[in-house]
């Protein structure tokens, strides 16, 4: 009978280890799984990571560099494509890129000072800034820049429905192709650098890859107190091969620091390209 007992007693705690271990396992992969509608811009520790700002009106999105890549990585597993960060990092160039959702103050200075420098950036405009402003438009189309597509009323993409995001792509590019004979695919950088994988899906489905960037200059925050010494700082600090820096039209910083930020990349032996340039 003693031996019954034991043998009863083995049992009992052999199945609480077996059904405790599943619990443990089940746990520990509901935790890792990834929800492709999650926004990618929340949920990270922002005291551990070093933070990119999300884009020129939104104060409040903060996002790791390291986090962008890895949930973009791993989405694309699930057939999303990619998004860009940053370029060829074998090569030593770097990327201008230039958003216009509302101002023009740095437009003259910012074609004036590629022009004499015999430089080819990318801008990603909005139909409604394009709409205000097609000779601007026109110059950057005649001299030779990229234009792709940042929407065409710079909404937050993950909250709208997907034919809303479709149709904000579509009316972007309508408008290139009828003031420029040019199609704005196969780029597009979603407003405020909001989106998730679902977001990102969508454009894809739409011929459209999205692009980020490797660091915000944070012109835009002039009206809040950014100075114009910051953004050198923040240019050249970070310089390194591959980096897409994001700037903008609409501030007065971009226009008064470019030809200096230049001058001074050239003179560490860096090449300034367009975005498809700098991916090759």
């Amino acid at each position: 009978m003693k031996y019954i007992y034991i043998i009863l007693l083995l049992a009992v705690l052999g199945a609480s280890l077996f059904f405790g271990i599943r619990e443990f396992t089940a746990s520990n992969n509901r935790n890792t799984n990834i929800n492709p509608n999650t926004n990618i811009n929340q949920g990270f520790n922002q005291n551990t990571n070093q933070a990119v700002n999300a884009g020129p009106e939104n104060n409040n999105i903060n996002i790791p560099t390291e986090v962008i890549n890895a949930n973009i990585a791993v989405e694309s597993v699930q057939g999303v494509r990619p998004e860009i960060t940053r370029g060829n990092t074998e090569k030593k160039q770097v990327i201008f890129t230039f958003d216009a959702g509302s101002g023009i103050q740095s437009a003259q200075k910012i074609l004036d000072t590629l022009k004499n420098h015999n430089l080819t950036a990318t801008f990603f405009l909005t139909g409604k800034w394009i709409e205000k402003n097609p000779d601007l438009v026109e110059k950057m189309s005649v001299a030779g820049h990229e234009i792709f597509n940042h929407t065409y009323d710079h909404p937050h993409l993950t909250q709208i429905s997907d034919a809303e995001i479709a149709d904000e792509l579509k009316k972007m590019d309508d408008l290139m192709l009828y003031y420029t004979n040019q199609t704005t695919k196969p780029y597009f950088r979603p407003p405020y650098g909001d989106r998730n994988a679902h977001v990102v899906e969508i454009a894809g489905n739409q011929g459209y890859t999205s692009v980020f960037w490797t660091v915000d200059a944070l012109d835009w925050e002039e009206s809040t107190g950014m100075t114009a010494a910051k953004v050198k700082d923040r240019i050249i600090s970070k310089l390194a091969p591959g980096n897409i820096y994001l700037m903008h039209v609409g501030d007065n910083i971009t226009g008064e620091i470019l030809e200096e930020m230049i001058q001074k990349i050239q003179n560490q032996g860096y090449k300034i390209v367009s975005l498809t340039e700098g991916l090759k």
